[in-house]
């Protein structure tokens, strides 16, 4: 990933915190000379790889993806956080010089690894249950996995096959106009605040703390 100095983003719990808060990754695989890439959710366990953490997921069986990494193989899984075009009539370096133009802000974290398929029931029961908490546990009556009836539950299992991804190395980009002077800092934050949308607020923030947790 391309990586400017004043963006790059080296604290792990923020790297972390992305990933958690923003758990549907992009999943890039190479079978055969083709490249593969798949949207799926992840969940993180932080303690795992030293500290680097584990990605644990899975793949619909009729997904050929997972079929190269039986024995193991190369993974890219990117994780997009807030992200936002900015107009360049937002900077008050535009009433000055007009030397300016629009860019996009954006948080993003993408971590390496060697995936490995994994088709034990017993991991996949696991995993969907870590899944599932994750995602239902802020909800009033939270959906259980034993909600559904067991005969139908195991017919899903057996449509999927995990993924589990030891992280090699993880790198985070926090681009929020950091290589902007605090006048333009203050009128992208002023121009992303008309703007009334979840997106603009959420990088709105992000531009006035110059770095977020996602």
């Amino acid at each position: 990933m391309y990586q400017p100095p004043h963006f790059r983003e080296t604290d792990r719990e923020r790297q972390h915190g992305l990933m958690r808060t923003h758990p549907l990754g992009l999943l890039v695989t190479a079978r055969n000379g083709e490249i593969l890439a798949n949207s799926i959710p992840f969940v993180l366990d932080e303690t795992g790889a030293e500290g680097r953490g584990i990605l644990r997921g899975h793949l619909a069986r009729p997904n050929p993806q997972w079929r190269a990494c039986v024995e193991g193989c190369d993974a890219l899984v990117v994780f997009q956080g807030p992200e936002h075009y900015v107009s360049p009539s937002w900077y008050a370096t535009k009433q000055e010089t007009h030397r300016v133009v629009p860019t996009w802000n954006y948080a993003v974290v993408q971590a390496r690894g060697r995936a490995l398929a994994i088709e034990d029931p017993a991991w996949l029961h696991a995993q969907i249950r870590a899944l599932t908490t994750m995602m239902e546990g802020g909800r009033p009556e939270p959906w259980a996995v034993d909600d559904a009836p067991s005969e139908f539950l195991e017919g899903q299992v057996r449509g999927i096959v995990g993924l589990e991804i030891p992280i090699d190395s993880v790198e985070g980009k926090w681009k929020a106009s950091q290589n902007r002077n605090e006048a333009d800092r203050a009128g992208v934050v002023e121009g992303l605040g008309t703007l009334g949308t979840e997106a603009a607020a959420a990088m709105a923030a992000m531009v006035a703390r110059g770095r977020t947790d996602g």
